[in-house]
């Protein structure tokens, strides 16, 4: 299947945004989250981070603070040593990417985000790429982070890539000014030349993501409404704390 076709099929689904969660009971980025998708045959939008030993861990934030509970952070944690930290008020703990990948078996895409730390997208995308070898679902991989978009376009170019961007400083994201600038006006493709945006969806009247000729995602969408005005401007949505079917 040549990018073209992959990337038609990818546009023709809803994204669960780190899996379609419940929470507390119910948390994001978790086995069951993921399995909940599958079953409700929505795609899955997950992050991964890399462990202190070289695993890929399924969870959004470096710190474990928020998730765990824990002051750790997964660069610096033996992917076991995390694990024994319960998410949130479940007994769930972090997935592996592996683990993940066996569960879901190809029957719905997926949306890898890498999450870069200390300028580690090398090893993380290469570890990444290993992880996937093999994997005959339907994937595609973004990042805010353009070395990375950029490391998949020099290495993996046969991969869909994906590069974040919105707004993101007004949005409250920690960048500097410059970071912001790049990132809302799109100016950071020319290095990664990626297949599609992933824009944040209150950012979608800006300039840079309308005359944006590529394939559209928008993120995060929380209510049902929102999920159709994504839809037709064309846009795949990645959604949360609802359940399209709900409406339907």
């Amino acid at each position: 299947m040549d990018k073209k076709e992959t990337l038609n099929k990818l546009l023709k689904f809803r994204y669960a945004h780190r899996g379609l969660h419940d929470k507390p009971t119910l948390p994001e980025n978790s086995m069951a989250a993921f399995k909940r998708a599958v079953l409700e045959g929505f795609g899955i939008e997950l992050d991964v981070h890399l462990t202190a030993d070289n695993k890929l861990a399924v969870i959004h934030d470096s710190s474990l603070k928020r998730t765990c509970g824990i002051d750790l952070k997964i660069e610096e944690t033996e992917l076991k040593e995390a694990q024994v930290y319960f998410l949130e008020d479940s007994e769930e703990v972090i997935p592996e990417f592996e683990e993940v990948l066996k569960a879901v078996g190809g029957r719905v895409p997926l949306i890898i985000e890498l999450k870069t730390e200390d300028e580690n997208h090398e090893a993380l995308c290469l570890r990444l790429m290993k992880a996937l070898k093999g994997y005959e679902g339907l994937y595609c991989v973004e990042s805010f982070d353009p070395k990375a978009v950029q490391w998949m376009r020099n290495n993996s170019p046969e991969t869909v890539r994906g590069q974040l961007a919105g707004a993101l400083k007004r949005g409250g994201f920690k960048m500097s000014a410059f970071q912001d600038f790049l990132l809302k006006n799109l100016w950071v493709n020319m290095w990664g030349k990626p297949d599609f945006v992933a824009y944040k969806f209150e950012d979608r009247n800006e300039s840079s993501f309308v005359r944006f000729k590529g394939a559209k995602f928008l993120w995060t969408i929380r209510d049902y409404s929102d999920l159709k005005k994504a839809e037709a401007l064309g846009a795949a949505a990645i959604f949360e704390k609802f359940n399209p079917k709900d409406y339907e």
